[in-house]
């Protein structure tokens, strides 16, 4: 059973910094992209960043080019999501999400989710 757990959500003032990680289990997780998704309250989910099953390939939303940067370790089973200068504007409930191996920006594209991690950035 594939599962996938989120974690290092929480309280940071603007301009702070915060790392998310996902952890995988019960999946090949080298043959396996990924991504993260954010929700923000009354909004729909929306793309944040992807990142192919090699992690040479990456992209981002321009909402938060330049200060956000995705990575992953495929021997912790473990993706990141490193979050610089934040804003209030970031705040969010934010998922990791799994695909086979390419890349995507397209949530609909993807095979498994996690149950997500609070970010709240105050001003």
């Amino acid at each position: 059973q594939v599962q996938l757990v989120e974690s290092g959500g929480g309280l940071v003032q603007a301009g702070g910094s915060l790392r998310l990680s996902c952890a995988a289990s019960g999946l090949t997780f080298s043959s396996y992209a990924m991504g993260w998704f954010r929700q923000a309250p009354g909004k729909e989910r929306e793309f944040v960043a992807t990142i192919n099953w090699s992690g040479r390939n990456t992209h981002y939303a321009d909402s938060v080019k330049g200060r956000f940067t995705i990575s992953r370790d495929n021997a912790k089973n473990t993706m990141y999501l490193q979050m610089n200068s934040l804003k209030p504007e970031d705040t969010a409930v934010y998922y990791c999400a799994v695909r086979k191996l390419y890349a995507s920006e397209y949530e609909g594209q993807y095979e498994y989710w996690g149950q997500g991690t609070q970010v709240t950035v105050s001003s």
